[in-house]
């Protein structure tokens, strides 16, 4: 970003070519992730998992729509309802996620939203890492921990050695790598074909279709994860009838896809920031991303230690930083306390963030509703809109805690 053309100028990258490897890097990342093979977890923490991560969903959105009606009657009238929205997509969802919206919204009236939701998302960061590791040292230290050396998670190399039986023989015609990279291009050319579908269908249909269209392709990352986790469950029932011989995945080089792809993501969303974009911004952005990253950081404080009996700082920096950050800077912090995956907080953040899908299903329409009424006019809209966040956010609390975990 400092040598780019908003400030030094000496390298004069194109923001927008930065902004698109942001959108699909996060749709191919988690459609690496949703491909790897994987025991299906079903016990009752994983779904509670996923609650917690939907849960602080709908907590960022109501902070976020609140400040912004705020921030509309006072310092900024004409700002755009959507700018709130942008808090639970950027911190809880990522960069790919905020900028597709925001840029989608950027049809609506949305000025600079794709830049927005990649500064939110930027400032999501700063608070998993410059708050994160000074809040997990003090937790070790108050808890005369010690933090665990950061030794490697080794994983067993597709070259090295010989293939294990299940998968393709390392003397194959194709290299191992090819089916991971054509897999994964089915999977997204089948999620654009199905949104582009979905787009000639319901764009006619008024404000609501026009609206709705825009966060179906902002949720392209959610869509297509979805019909990765559908190709997983058909090749592995395939695999137990005998109708495929080998898996044809493999588990080591999806997650280096996938990691590869998030960092290179991450990178590119910071330095496709527009400084001049989001001037007009700046007191609204640090006023709201200062105080979505406090409360989200007491809430899960508050929420792990009554939904996890074990565990407790592993699961509450993994899910701290995947809820400001990503899954890699939740990963990142979890190595801190547990760098050999030891515990179950890992597994909490991979196998609940895929039952988050399900239950983050509502957000879909809830996000849709204040667009509609900042279009139409319609501001008793955003009451209903906190009101659905709120009832929510009270329903997976109430199921978290109604029986904690033994």
């Amino acid at each position: 970003m400092l040598l780019g053309p908003e400030v030094l100028g000496i390298v004069p990258f194109d923001q927008a070519i930065l902004g698109n490897i942001v959108y699909h890097a996060m749709a191919i990342g988690f459609i690496a992730l949703s491909l790897k093979s994987r025991t299906r977890e079903t016990s009752p923490i994983v779904l509670k998992s996923g609650m917690l991560i939907v849960s602080v969903y709908m907590l960022q959105g109501i902070i976020g729509i609140v400040l912004t009606l705020i921030f509309m009657a006072s310092l900024k009238p004409d700002l755009f309802v959507g700018f709130g929205l942008l808090l639970p997509l950027g911190y809880g969802q990522g960069p790919g996620q905020a900028f597709s919206m925001g840029s989608q919204w950027e049809k609506l009236g949305f000025q600079g939203g794709g830049n927005i939701g990649l500064t939110i998302a930027t400032f999501g960061f700063l608070w998993a890492i410059l708050i994160g590791i000074p809040f997990m040292n003090y937790h070790l230290k108050r808890h005369q921990l010690k933090a665990k050396a950061d030794t490697l998670h080794r994983e067993r190399s597709p070259y090295l050695a010989q293939s294990e039986p299940d998968e393709l023989p390392l003397g194959d015609a194709l290299d191992h790598l090819t089916p991971q990279i054509v897999l994964i291009g089915i999977v997204y050319l089948a999620t654009y074909l199905s949104i582009l579908f979905l787009d000639h269908l319901i764009s006619p249909m008024g404000t609501f279709g026009k609206t709705f269209v825009t966060v179906l392709w902002g949720m392209q990352f959610n869509i297509a994860a979805g019909y990765a986790i559908i190709v997983r469950l058909i090749m592995d029932r395939w695999l137990k009838k005998g109708i495929l011989k080998r898996d044809i995945t493999n588990n080591y080089l999806l997650q280096r896809i996938s990691g590869g792809v998030f960092d290179y993501m991450i990178t590119a969303a910071i330095a496709a920031i527009s400084i001049s974009a989001v001037q007009q911004y700046w007191l609204p952005t640090v006023l709201m991303t200062t105080l979505g990253g406090v409360v989200t950081l007491y809430y899960l404080k508050f929420m792990v230690k009554r939904v996890y009996q074990k565990n407790t700082l592993e699961n509450l920096m993994g899910f701290y930083g995947m809820l400001t950050g990503t899954i890699s800077t939740g990963m990142a912090l979890l190595r801190g306390t547990d760098p050999e995956f030891d515990t179950d907080a890992a597994s909490n953040l991979v196998f609940g963030s895929a039952v988050g899908m399900a239950f983050g299903t509502p957000l879909l329409v809830i996000i849709n509703i204040p667009i509609m009424g900042y279009v139409d006019g319609n501001t008793s809209l955003y009451g209903l809109t906190i009101g659905l966040l709120a009832g929510y956010l009270s329903l997976l609390v109430w199921l978290m805690l109604r029986r904690r975990q033994a």
